[in-house]
């Protein structure tokens, strides 16, 4: 699996990166997309902040059928993994912690349950949201302006790369016209 980006305290603060050595936690996560490639953005309407399914992986499983679990644990739907994108890191120095996530593209087939969430994830009132790519990227980018936390700017980084990963993917996959709304998003935040 290629790497996709590391990200490390420079990206925050400046200076040269640094890079862990050991692996804290493992996780799997991606993009779930429908039939019309809509995005399920998981929004946490306790800290008002997006991003996508995924988290750790358990002992033993396989990083694929993690992400899978993942999507139906805090989406409801069952999905097919459809493209693998790569891994990013996260070097969090600070917390001497870092993250290893593997990263997938994965296609809803139909809801199976209503969402499985862990006792944290209730608490942030995380629930999914079905929004097109140029709005999942303005959310992201709405979260990036207003979150001051150290560890969730990681998350927020990393979820950007893995959309602006997806959207390259999917319109070799799809055709580019598909995806032409979300280089106007980014030219007109540039304005």
């Amino acid at each position: 699996m290629q790497l996709l980006r590391r990200i490390t305290d420079s990206d925050f603060i400046g200076g040269a990166p640094e890079f862990m050595e050991t692996t804290t936690r493992y996780a799997s996560r991606g993009l779930l997309v429908d039939d019309r490639l809509n995005v399920a953005m998981m929004y946490m309407s306790k800290i008002n902040l997006y991003k996508l399914p995924g988290g750790g992986i358990d002992e033993g499983e396989e990083i694929r059928d993690a992400f899978l679990r993942e999507i139906k644990e805090e989406t409801g739907y069952e999905a097919e993994i459809i493209h693998e994108l790569g891994y990013i890191e996260e070097h969090k120095n600070k917390n001497n912690f870092m993250q290893h996530s593997y990263c997938f593209v994965a296609k809803a087939q139909n809801r199976v349950s209503n969402a499985m969430l862990t006792e944290s994830e209730a608490e942030l009132g995380m629930i999914v949201e079905w929004m097109t790519f140029k709005k999942a990227i303005e959310a992201m980018n709405s979260s990036e302006i207003i979150c001051d936390d150290y560890s969730t700017q990681f998350m927020i980084v990393r979820e950007k790369a893995i959309l602006e990963k997806a959207v390259e993917v999917l319109a070799n996959l799809y055709g580019r016209g598909i995806f032409e709304e979300c280089k106007g998003a980014d030219e007109n935040d540039k304005v």
